[in-house]
């Protein structure tokens, strides 16, 4: 059965991330399911909380080749595609390969390059692929993103563009530890991390099967209805200058399936939806100048939807087809 097999690699991926991050279990199975689902995650917190350990620690889990881009304000668009270079030797250009030619890709405070240069990410995050001197190529399958950014730094920094954003599966959080997985981490860590502790629990071929087959785990027309209300209603919001998009709909579609498969159910529930609402459409929408100005949240304006404006389905029905 295709949901047990995904949520008995969700399992072991969570216990091996865990050997390294302590007491984040709901971030990291967040980022296991945006991961199964192809999907692109950006991780959006203060320096020192484990964004980009936990990247790594995910990543040495998974098996598959990865890559490591620190993104600064100097670096070019060719530095991720890579570009074609003249060989005196054999008198062609050669191709040169860039770090964008991986599965995983870490982009470490993605938010640090400048607007071209994060314009040529957009085409390899979209299509899975780098065009390079008229010529497109195809990436490795899968291909992901794992970015990071700092929110609270402005100097040399270039707001991430709104299509970007919407490129992003998820976008979270790791925040601050308790006081017991503080101490817990100390414990486990001590002053080094160990990364060879974690052992691969898969590798990308079996992972591009996984992400290209969901077939199994159905969306009743009632489930689907819902998500379709509720990335309409972000549309119809008077605090939301840009609500939604149909892209947004499908994720939340896709995220859905993988969430529930990771429980071991082959069917979407309402529950499911409501559960990666905020994770999945919280970062595409865009508040109104006065609902900024009146202190409100995207977040705010997606929760009140939820809890009023757009109700969930009935339970009755939900085992569809999809």
């Amino acid at each position: 059965m295709e949901a047990e097999r995904i949520r008995e690699l969700s399992d072991r991926l969570l216990f091996e991330t865990e050997k390294i991050i302590v007491g984040k279990s709901d971030r990291i199975r967040l980022m296991i399911m945006a991961v199964l689902a192809g999907g692109h995650v950006l991780i959006d917190d203060l320096p020192g909380l484990g964004k980009t350990t936990l990247i790594k620690a995910l990543s040495a889990a998974l098996g598959c080749e990865f890559r490591r881009v620190q993104f600064v304000p100097d670096l070019m668009p060719s530095d991720i595609s890579g570009m074609r270079i003249f060989n005196q030797r054999t008198g062609a250009f050669e191709l040169s390969e860039g770090p964008v030619m991986t599965n995983i890709l870490l982009a470490d405070e993605i938010n640090r390059a400048i607007p071209r240069t994060q314009s040529a990410l957009l085409e390899a995050m979209e299509e899975r692929q780098v065009t390079i001197d008229g010529d497109s190529i195809r990436l490795p399958q899968p291909f992901i993103v794992l970015a990071t950014q700092n929110p609270v730094e402005s100097e040399t920094t270039f707001p991430l563009p709104a299509a970007q954003m919407d490129r992003f599966l998820i976008r979270l959080s790791i925040g601050y530890p308790s006081h017991e997985e503080e101490l817990r981490m100390l414990g486990v860590l001590g002053d080094r991390i160990p990364f060879e502790s974690v052992e691969a629990v898969t590798n990308a071929g079996e992972l591009s099967v996984l992400i290209g087959e969901l077939s199994e785990v159905s969306v009743s027309e009632k489930v689907a209805d819902y998500i379709v209300r509720i990335t309409e209603a972000t549309r119809h919001s008077n605090e939301l200058r840009s609500g939604a998009s149909p892209r947004a709909s499908r994720a939340l579609y896709k995220a859905s399936k993988v969430w529930a498969a990771m429980k071991g159910r082959d069917y979407v529930t309402p529950d499911d939806v409501r559960e990666l609402a905020h994770p999945v459409l919280e970062h595409r929408l865009i508040l109104s100048s006065q609902a900024a100005f009146s202190g409100r949240t995207a977040g705010d304006v997606l929760e009140e939807i939820l809890k009023g404006t757009v109700p969930p389905p009935d339970a009755d029905g939900i085992l569809g087809i999809g």
